[in-house]
């Protein structure tokens, strides 16, 4: 996949970056790291995250997405350099 500059960074990623934003509230564990894996596999190298997903927003599940990403690269060693991570606060 073709990559573009990201904003004025020297930075490269794809067109196309993956939200997680529903990790941890509407996609369990396993169907987000499957969702992870794929899109690696396709090409996608860029995702989206938050501290405060996933959404909607609650005691019980902020902060799940970026531990379910973490786990992810924890069981896929090598991931990580593969791909650029945003998050905000």
């Amino acid at each position: 996949m073709q990559k573009i500059r990201l904003g004025q960074s020297d930075l490269h990623v794809t067109p196309i970056c993956l939200g997680t934003m529903t990790f941890g509230e509407q996609v369990d564990e396993p169907t987000a790291h499957a969702i992870l894996a794929r899109s690696l596999e396709r090409g996608v190298d860029f995702i989206d995250t938050a501290e405060m997903y996933s959404v909607p927003t609650r005691q019980e599940t902020y902060g799940a997405t970026e531990t379910i990403i973490g786990n992810w690269f924890a069981a896929n060693p090598g991931a990580r350099r593969k791909l650029t991570l945003a998050s905000k606060v």
